[in-house]
């Protein structure tokens, strides 16, 4: 049921006044109102924005190929096949005709790319799973027909973008890039500098020009209009520049965020907006607003805060973050992840993990054949940005040396991301066991080609269809989703709560009125002892092994991890 017209109007104006201030015009009000109510009868209705049941898949389009046949078919027929409802969304990177940076440098938003397949393809991979697409809204390819209009000085285009002084002091814009912030172009008026945030090839929108607005707006609620449910704004937090400010985070990108809540909220309360900020934590949770942002926020912690913890064999600083991590707003809630499509952030360590410890896990990254990439700080001195490599390669060692436990430690981090607060994503290339990809790497030079590996379907089904550690990961990390998908105690809104065990575990109480259940998780290679008592049955839930009674004493095994559950109140661990 759509919102109250008159309410949402005002909302817009105050929104729309915020942003442009003595630019705003009631036009623009009038043309955001056109648009919305173009297509607002064309976004499917939906019911609910997720429960226990949800769990997200990431991959592009053409993870999987097979002779003859298009990537979004090929990969329709292995999700349905391979990992059928244990999967609800399939996050869909960017499946648009680009020119780098594999996909985000978009050339034509409208269009699918010829060779993955057409918008027929993507509809029918919607009727199996609810799908989310990226808006790529910070730049476009210099390739884009906007882009080149701003060359020859036509429309639309020719204000699309970001002109500066190479002479003007811009030291304190924060970068997640090492390359220039602005790359010269000939143009038919003379060489022009533009901004270019993330490469030469992907040029920064102006969305101090409100035309700018209106055509991102339109494109977004075009997707919703094919079927999308999810919007991931891609590159949020770097969208509205400012002299003299770092242009991240300005309170104008904030704005945006609320205006576009507002419309989803409008069209549907199914639709769901999600930010990506790869930043230190208080700035990620700020884009939860006041309940009035983001529906989602990547939890950006997660991934290298759980690496850290299995690496030094020690929950010490996790336990730190995760024992003040806020309950999200109302409405809102965390998308969980341990690898995507880039690599491994490491800003969010930012104020939790001392410098000297971050390098001791960075050397075991590259011994683990992984790589850095590096940002450029306000002093023109480098720093690191993300780490390059699967998460499975990640965790192939500890800092005392290499062992039997790689895939335990890999299985036990992808059971803490399943049960923890929120909604987890998981990489194709987790849930398939997936290696570094060296081959990719020296073909394109590109350390995060290292993650992002192309399978052969038939090679990749042959791995599946015997006994290989590709089957074994696969089989494990099903069986986790299976079980989470069936406890009311792991819905997203179930509260969380730290358990305090020491520093050889990770621990933590989900529950609701119905249910509790406890994550413990071994983070040493030598067993450890645990206590439960409990006024009822404790059942354990992954493995199935034991149910202990009333008071249990049990030995976890090395880097292994147990979801007990009971009654709500009726169940405490202690170390043993």
């Amino acid at each position: 049921m759509k919102k109250n017209t008159q309410d949402f109007a005002e909302k817009l104006k105050q929104h729309l006044e915020f942003i442009y201030k003595d630019q705003y015009h009631k036009d623009l009000l009038s043309k955001t109102q056109q648009l919305i109510n173009q297509y607002a009868d064309k976004v499917p209705g939906r019911s609910g924005k997720w429960d226990q049941n949800d769990v997200f898949l990431i991959t592009y389009g053409d993870t999987l190929k097979r002779e003859g046949e298009k990537p979004l078919n090929t990969l329709e027929n292995f999700l349905t096949s391979y990992f059928g409802d244990s999967i609800s969304v399939v996050h869909l990177l960017p499946f648009f005709p680009y020119s780098s940076d594999d996909g985000f440098s978009v050339i034509d938003y409208y269009k699918v790319r010829n060779d993955l397949g057409e918008w027929e393809n993507i509809e029918k991979l919607g009727q199996h799973y609810d799908l989310m697409a990226d808006l790529v809204l910070n730049h476009i390819s210099t390739q884009s027909e906007w882009f080149q209009n701003f060359l020859k000085n036509q429309s639309p285009g020719r204000d699309y973008f970001i002109v500066k002084d190479p002479d003007e002091d811009l030291s304190k814009v924060v970068r997640p890039r090492s390359t220039p912030l602005l790359t010269a172009f000939d143009t038919t008026e003379g060489k022009k500098h533009v901004w270019t945030t993330f490469s030469s090839d992907q040029v920064d929108l102006n969305f101090k020009n409100p035309g700018v607005f209106l055509a991102m707006l339109e494109i977004m609620l075009y997707y919703l209009s094919k079927g999308i449910r999810i919007i991931r704004l891609d590159a949020i937090a770097f969208l509205w520049k400012e002299d003299q400010t770092s242009c991240l985070h300005l309170p104008e990108t904030h704005e945006f965020v609320k205006l576009f809540r507002d419309i989803f909220d409008y069209l549907d309360p199914g639709l769901v907006l999600i930010t990506e900020t790869n930043v230190p934590n208080e700035e990620n949770l700020s884009y939860f607003g006041d309940g009035d942002e983001a529906h989602m926020i990547y939890q950006f912690n997660l991934p290298p805060l759980l690496l850290y913890s299995f690496f030094t064999e020690d929950s010490y600083y996790f336990a730190n973050w995760a024992a003040t991590l806020p309950e999200p707003p109302e409405e809102s809630t965390f998308l969980n992840f341990t690898a995507s499509h880039d690599g491994i952030g490491v800003r969010p360590l930012e104020g939790i993990v001392p410098e000297d410890k971050k390098k001791e896990l960075f050397e075991n990254i590259r011994e683990n054949g992984g790589m850095i990439s590096t940002k450029v700080n306000a002093d023109g001195t480098e720093s690191p940005y993300e780490l390059n490599t699967t998460y499975l390669d990640a965790l192939k060692e500890t800092r005392f040396s290499p062992d039997k436990y790689q895939i335990e430690r890999f299985i036990s981090s992808q059971a803490v991301m399943t049960a923890f607060k929120g909604v987890p994503a998981f990489y194709i290339h987790s849930l398939l066991g997936t290696e570094n990809d060296y081959e990719g790497y020296r073909q394109t030079q590109r350390a995060r080609k290292l993650n992002r590996k192309q399978w052969d379907y038939n090679e990749l089904v042959g791995m599946l269809e015997q006994e290989s550690k590709n089957r074994t990961i696969l089989d494990r990390l099903l069986r986790i989703i299976n079980v989470r998908k069936q406890q009311e105690a792991f819905h997203p809104d179930a509260k969380q709560e730290w358990m305090d065990l020491g520093s050889n575990f990770i621990a933590f109480r989900r529950k609701n009125e119905n249910q509790e259940i406890i994550s413990v998780t071994n983070v040493t290679s030598h067993r450890q002892g645990i206590r439960i008592e409990a006024m009822q049955a404790v059942t354990e839930l992954i493995n199935e092994d034991h149910e202990p009674h009333g008071y249990a004493e049990l030995l976890l095994p090395p880097f292994a991890t147990r979801w007990f559950s009971s009654g709500p109140g009726m169940i405490d661990i202690k170390e043993d």
